[in-house]
């Protein structure tokens, strides 16, 4: 698959051929879903608790005679039906990690890459550098281009200057090709890969 490449301000750099392998291969929504599942499951906090009738500080006394009352029979102040009472079936302390095999991750890795490239939005760039730390720059550039809501991907470190002038536009995500996911990935409309994230991407998925 031959795409072009251009500058982050929409400048014509040339050409590349990206590998079928990797970028050309049918999307299963079955993997990325089951990717963007795990990968959510995994930074839950699972911290979330409430209270069950056995925690709660009040007394366990009988409240009134069993008969006789005209009322519905109870035996403890601390049951979900009463104000104060414990929660009946709450959330509890637990963690919400399941597993997922490192060949699906990879997989799933491949499709959302090979979906991106289907729907006609990867950007290859040559590369993400500024010569100064300018958001309004930076701006000015994507404006020119089009380039609303994206995932850039560099190589194995990112430029200080590009990071610091793109950390302050709305849905504008950078990261160096270690962190590529699968999450981040569909979640902007999208993908910009610099020639570097491209052949660290290849050697990596081949």
């Amino acid at each position: 698959m031959k795409i072009d490449v251009t500058s982050f301000d929409g400048q014509t750099a040339g050409s590349i051929e990206l590998s079928d392998e990797v970028f050309g291969l049918e999307p299963r929504a079955d993997l990325i879903f089951r990717m963007i599942r795990w990968q959510l499951a995994k930074r839950r906090a699972g911290t979330h608790a409430v209270k069950n009738r056995a925690e709660i500080a009040r007394t366990g006394k009988k409240m009134y005679k069993q008969k006789g009352t005209g009322g519905a029979r109870h035996g403890s102040a601390r049951v979900p039906q009463f104000r104060g009472g414990g929660r009946a079936f709450g959330p509890q302390v637990r963690s919400h990690e399941h597993d997922l095999t490192k060949k699906v991750k990879t997989l799933a890795l491949k499709h959302a890459l090979s979906a991106k490239a289907k729907d006609g939005a990867i950007v290859i760039w040559e590369n993400a550098q500024l010569a100064e730390p300018k958001t309004k720059l930076l701006k000015a550039g994507f404006d020119k281009t089009g380039l609303g809501s994206a995932l850039i991907i560099d190589g194995a470190a990112l430029q200080t200057n590009f990071a610091l002038a793109a950390r302050n536009i709305p849905k504008i995500d950078v990261l160096p090709v270690e962190g590529v996911n699968v999450y981040d990935i569909i979640r902007r409309d999208k993908l910009v890969l610099t020639r570097s994230a491209v052949d660290a991407l290849e050697a990596r998925l081949k």
